[in-house]
């Protein structure tokens, strides 16, 4: 059956284009209309369950007195607690958070876990601010949004520019307030605070599981399929460490500063070396340097963001050479570049399936910090697996069955389960 192209008309400005609240709304909607839902559950779905504003005052480390502020939106709570990570950005908006919370809450639905979506975030820049600085910018926002948040309500998890240390900060701050260790409070902690074992690799390891999937289904060989992976980080580099061990071919990694190619393969763990030795990955003996756009645009089989929003767009689409789009990072494709990846025919694992290998091990995280028992990293990685394969196969039969690509399909199949949960609790009044 002929999969039907994502409607998306163009917007009147790039900025339109590039505003995640937008993007987020605009699949919303072709979703919902191609579900029928009526327009009282399209409310109740769209709208936010709580949005909580806070301005931080921190003293900082040259005795001046700063105000910063900052966001938590719960999206929606229907399956379960609020999920989803925090930011520390100079550019963080009211907009992107509460278009990532919506984000959060049709991944947790794609993958069937029993939360909703949240997202929280500070505006400040983390790179001219001291450690001592930062500690006190995430205890004071802890204390602000305390009663908003606990493992029955609201679970953070780190985001970008914030890591383990913030979420050890954060629950820590939490325990003296609520007179109690609340290890559950968020996830993505250290080890020996209750974090799990293989919460690290688990982004880039659900990429890696998601796009075998993809290649079972194209009939594609690992050893034979060459990969273009954008960011080096924690999922892209993650998931370039996974891939290149397990026998994927990876041609070419791309990050702030450029992009180093090779096309019979990049030898990542030499590469991550030179990486640390130099700051850079440019200038590495294993590849040749090429421009950091033009890398975007190679011959491949598989290409991956994994770096930031809005990098494939009505502006650059047309030019992926790509059978399978892995999106590793969240919104990596807005929505207008939706309808000509799908007339490319490229086969799009959108990002609230694609990248959901995190959330779902932060979910393990939690279960073993409220059961007070850990699991062995064998253990998460084989649950991992179960849910991401289990989760592929579900989107990819919803397309089957609806006649639809499969980014529409992710979404309506989230938008389902959340309505459908709705509709059995029913609406208090």
């Amino acid at each position: 059956m002929k999969h039907m192209l994502l409607e998306a008309t163009m917007p009147s400005t790039l900025a339109d284009e590039f505003n995640p609240r937008l993007s987020a709304e605009a699949r919303f909607d072709t979703a919902a209309a191609r579900l029928g839902l009526d327009d009282g559950m399209q409310k109740v779905l769209r709208s936010p369950s709580r949005e909580v504003i806070v301005h931080i005052p921190v003293l900082l480390d040259d005795g001046r007195l700063e105000v910063f502020t900052g966001y938590r939106v719960q999206h929606s709570v229907a399956r379960g607690p609020a999920k989803g990570g925090i930011r520390y950005a100079p550019d963080v908006t009211h907009d992107e958070v509460r278009a990532l919370a919506a984000w959060m809450t049709w991944k947790c639905a794609v993958v069937n876990i029993p939360f909703g979506g949240g997202k929280g975030g500070v505006i400040c820049d983390p790179g001219v601010l001291s450690p001592s600085e930062l500690e006190r910018i995430t205890r004071r926002y802890t204390a602000e949004i305390f009663e908003f948040i606990g493992p029955d309500k609201d679970v953070p998890a780190p985001d970008m520019n914030t890591n383990e240390q913030t979420m050890a900060w954060i629950m820590d701050t939490y325990s003296m307030h609520a007179r109690q260790t609340v290890s559950a409070v968020v996830t993505g902690k250290p080890i020996n605070l209750g974090g799990s074992r293989g919460r690290a690799e688990a982004t880039g390891r659900g990429c890696m599981i998601v796009t075998d999937q993809a290649l079972r289904r194209l009939g594609l060989e690992r050893s034979s399929t060459r990969v273009v992976i954008q960011g080096f980080g924690n999922v892209g580099g993650m998931a370039a460490k996974l891939m290149s061990r397990a026998g994927y071919k990876i041609v070419c990694i791309i990050e702030w500063d450029g992009a180093v190619y090779n096309a019979t393969g990049l030898d990542i763990a030499a590469l991550m070396k030179h990486r640390t030795e130099t700051g850079s990955i440019t200038g590495f003996s294993g590849g040749e340097d090429m421009d950091k756009t033009e890398a975007m645009f190679l011959e491949c089989d598989v290409l991956l963001p994994a770096a930031k929003e809005n990098v494939i767009t009505s502006q650059n689409a047309h030019k992926l050479r790509t059978k399978v789009l892995c999106e590793g990072a969240n919104g990596p494709s807005t929505h207008v570049a939706d309808a000509i990846l799908a007339e490319k025919g490229i086969f799009v694992i959108p990002d609230i399936l694609a990248n959901a290998g995190g959330v779902t091990v932060s979910y393990f995280e939690w279960v073993q910090d409220r059961q007070g028992y850990f699991w062995s990293e064998q253990v998460v990685n084989d649950r991992l697996e179960e849910i991401m394969v289990n989760s592929f196969q579900d989107v990819v039969a919803y397309s089957d069955k609806h006649g639809v690509n499969n980014r529409l399909a992710a979404y309506m199949l989230a938008l389902d389960r959340v309505a459908a949960a709705i509709k059995m609790r029913g609406i208090y009044a």
